[in-house]
């Protein structure tokens, strides 16, 4: 016991010996929570920066933000609790997209295909919602599945040719981007009284409207969307975290070599992990279809939400409330745009602040492979003085 302790009194002693820059430099690469954190502020301070570079006020970008987020209009100081919905709604799509890309990477692999998946999703819940049963509550409720359904076969197909074929998912994934979105023109174009732009209404019965909570955020289009991203958040928690599944899937995108060795069927993991991603997508696609619009949609090009997943994944650290938190800054920041360019704001300002993140939070592997390089170097060179 004596000698356990005194080895964890060396250890400390050895740690404190580190240079202060160094432990803080440690810290800061050690924790992802905290990196996310600050690559966040940098984010902001640049963009506050330039702000300020291109004569306007500050103060209107943040203002905006807290409009978003409270309701709250410093400037006239009225409360509109309106504007909190909306940013619930513009997140809802983009916590599910990131989902979808942060699943497959906890499995290693890198689905930057969330784009076709979502609009998989979204024909399919366009299509139901016109074909599909016209009864309260089963209409939208089947309308969701075939979402998610079209958007596991879409994640799934891309699986097992990795898995079966060992082709590359970032390919086979952007090839797939594109033939959803033309395939989604074609096939909605063939629905009666469609136009080049929308198709006509969709019944009442297959849209996911909540009075209630639109009442209780003064006719927002917050929805019953709100609901299915919060068990989409609980799923992803359980089962990547708590389950047999999660474990194997995680082995799997530690070290599949290792994985195979110990038993786990590394192919059905890698075919199951995209379907489920793909399944993440579908979802948003159906809450954007059904939730946003009360109509279909003809696409004349990629929204590219299921790209702001990537980026929502890699801020969240592909982790289930981590992922959550960037959709929901993520949401604040495409809400307050409008706000922002009212208030003088240039509208580029939230795409600059966004990409200034993703920036910096990629620069932490380089930060770290330049770390590793110099440990070594130490360890050589004190290795040979001794």
């Amino acid at each position: 016991m004596s000698d356990d302790k005194s080895s964890y009194n060396k250890s400390c002693y050895k740690l404190s010996q580190k240079p202060l820059g160094e432990r803080i430099f440690n810290l800061f690469t050690g924790s992802d929570a905290l990196v996310s954190v600050i690559v966040v502020i940098l984010g902001f301070l640049v963009a506050t920066i330039l702000v300020i570079c291109v004569g306007r006020n500050p103060s209107g970008m943040y203002s905006a933000i807290v409009q978003v987020v409270t309701g709250l209009d410093l400037r006239t100081g009225r409360w509109n609790v309106r504007y909190i919905g909306e940013w619930l709604v513009a997140s809802m799509p983009l916590i599910l997209c990131g989902y979808s890309m942060a699943f497959a990477n906890r499995t290693g692999l890198f689905n930057i295909g969330a784009e076709g998946q979502y609009v998989a999703g979204m024909t399919a819940a366009t299509f139901m919602a016109f074909y599909g049963p016209a009864i309260p509550g089963i209409h939208w409720i089947t309308a969701v599945l075939a979402a998610i359904i079209a958007g596991a076969v879409w994640g799934g197909v891309v699986g097992f040719l990795k898995a079966r074929f060992s082709v590359s998912e970032v390919v086979a994934t952007i090839m797939m981007n594109y033939i959803a979105l033309y395939a989604s023109r074609y096939f909605t174009f063939m629905i009666p009284g469609t136009n080049t732009y929308r198709t006509p209404a969709f019944p009442k019965t297959a849209l996911l409207d909540n009075p209630v909570l639109r009442s209780l955020t003064n006719d927002s289009r917050l929805n019953n969307g709100l609901w299915l991203t919060i068990i989409a958040i609980i799923f992803f928690w359980l089962v990547m975290g708590k389950t047999r599944l999660g474990y194997s899937l995680r082995a799997t995108g530690l070290n599949k070599d290792a994985a195979k060795y110990g038993g786990i069927n590394v192919n059905a993991n890698i075919t199951t992990s995209m379907a489920i991603s793909g399944a993440f997508a579908g979802l948003a696609g159906a809450v954007v279809a059904l939730g946003s619009f009360d109509y279909g949609r003809v696409l004349a090009a990629n929204e590219g939400i299921g790209f702001d997943g990537i980026a929502v994944a890699l801020v969240g650290n592909s982790t289930a409330f981590g992922t959550a938190l960037a959709g929901l800054l993520f949401g604040m920041l495409k809400s307050a745009q409008p706000l922002m360019q009212g208030r003088q704001i240039p509208k580029e300002i939230t795409s600059i602040i966004l990409g200034l993140v993703v920036v910096f939070i990629s620069l932490r592997a380089g930060v770290r492979l330049l770390v590793e390089w110099q440990m070594k170097e130490r360890a050589r060179k004190g290795g040979g003085e001794s």
